[in-house]
C-alpha cells in the first residue's frame, strides 16, 4: 500500500451515496455541514459554489470539487450576495437520499442549465492520517477542455453509470466514487488542483521521506529500525531523521507506532478477525502488547474499542 491508500482506506466506512441532479432557472441551495466528506462533479453547464467563510468559486464543465471535511457551502447559478443566502433552499427539500429527482423544476423554459453529480463519502473521524486532516475546506480540481486525463475519464464513467442506470450499476457506481475520491486526494497530494498548499504534498516530493514513507506503509509489520530505514532511503540515519521529522511532523519510528495503532484500529472495525491476528499484521509480538499499545493511544482497549464500532 502506499500513504494515500493508506489515508483513505483507514477512514473510509460504508458505500458513498451519490444523486445526479438537473438544474435550470435561477437557484440557490444549501448544504449544511456535515460528518463525512462531499463532492461535486459538474457535468454540464455552469454554477459558483461558496464555502462557509469561503470566497466564492466558479465552477465548469468537467469540474470537480471536494469538500474533505463536510464544510457546509452554498451552490447557485451566479454570484450570490447576503440577500440570495438568506433565501437559500435547503438541498435536503429535493434529495432525501432514496429518489432522484431534479434540484430545481425551472419556472420557465429555456435558460442556462446546470446538470451535476453530488455526493458524500462517509468517513470515521476518529484516527484520521494526518494527510487527510491537512487537506484544505475545499479542493477545486478545473477540468481539461478534452477531458484526456484520468479524472477526467472517471467524470464521464461517473455521468454515464448514474444517468443511465445500466446493468451492474449498482457495483459500478460505488466502485467509480471511490476512485473519484482517491484521484481527488492524489491531486492535492501531488500538487495538482486548486487549495491550500500542506507538508504533506512536500513530504510526498521528497525522494528520502517519500522512500521511508513508502517502505512503511508496504510492510509496517517488519522489524523496522532507525537504520534500516535509513538504509531503505539511502541516506544516513541522521539525514532521515531530520528530513522526515521535519515534513511529517514526527521520527520515522514514532509515525510506525502511531500507523500501526492506526491500521489496528481499522482492522478491529471493519473485520472480526481475532487480536492475535490484528497484533501480527500490524507489527506486535503477541495481543498483550498491542492491547498495551492500542490503550495507550486510543484511551480504551482493543474490546471495547471494536464493540463501541
Amino acid at each position: 500500500m502506499d500513504v494515500v491508500s493508506d489515508a483513505i482506506s483507514a477512514v473510509r466506512v460504508g458505500r458513498p451515496f451519490s444523486q445526479r441532479v438537473r438544474i435550470g432557472g435561477s437557484w440557490c441551495t444549501r448544504l449544511a455541514p456535515y460528518e463525512g466528506a462531499g463532492f461535486h462533479v459538474v457535468l454540464e453547464g455552469r454554477c459558483w459554489l461558496l464555502v462557509d467563510g469561503g470566497a466564492p468559486v466558479e465552477l465548469g464543465a468537467g469540474d470537480a470539487v471536494l469538500l474533505p471535511h463536510g464544510t457546509g457551502h452554498v451552490l447557485a447559478d451566479a454570484p450570490v450576495g447576503a440577500e440570495e443566502l438568506a433565501r437559500a433552499v435547503p438541498f435536503e427539500r429535493w434529495a432525501d437520499g432514496t429518489v432522484e429527482r431534479p434540484l430545481l423544476t425551472p419556472a420557465h423554459a429555456g435558460g442556462p442549465v446546470v446538470e451535476m453529480l453530488c455526493g458524500k463519502y462517509r468517513l470515521d473521524r476518529s484516527h484520521v492520517h494526518p494527510l487527510l486532516a491537512e487537506l484544505p475546506p475545499l479542493v477545486h480540481l478545473p477540468g481539461r477542455a478534452d477531458g484526456g486525463d484520468e479524472l477526467g475519464a472517471a467524470i464521464g464513467l461517473l455521468g454515464r453509470e448514474a444517468g443511465e442506470r445500466l446493468p451492474g450499476s449498482g457495483v459500478a457506481l460505488p466502485s467509480l466514487l471511490d476512485l473519484l475520491l482517491v484521484y481527488m486526494v492524489r491531486a492535492w497530494a501531488t500538487g495538482g488542483g486548486s487549495g491550500e498548499g500542506g507538508a504533506w504534498p512536500a513530504a510526498l516530493g521528497d525522494p528520502v521521506t517519500a522512500a521511508a514513507l513508502r517502505a512503511l506503509h508496504d510492510d509496517p509489520a517488519a522489524p523496522w529500525t532507525n537504520e534500516l530505514l535509513a538504509a531503505e532511503a539511502g541516506v544516513s540515519r541522521p539525514t532521515l531523521a531530520r528530513r522526515f521529522t521535519a515534513l511529517v511532523g514526527r521520527p520515522p519510528m514514532e509515525y510506525l507506532t502511531w500507523w500501526r495503532l492506526t491500521r489496528a484500529a481499522a482492522l478491529l472495525r471493519d473485520t472480526r478477525d481475532p487480536l492475535v491476528s490484528i497484533a501480527r499484521r500490524v507489527g506486535y509480538s503477541s495481543p498483550y502488547a498491542l492491547s498495551h499499545a492500542f490503550r495507550r493511544e486510543f484511551g480504551t482497549p482493543p474490546g471495547r474499542y471494536r464493540a463501541g464500532r
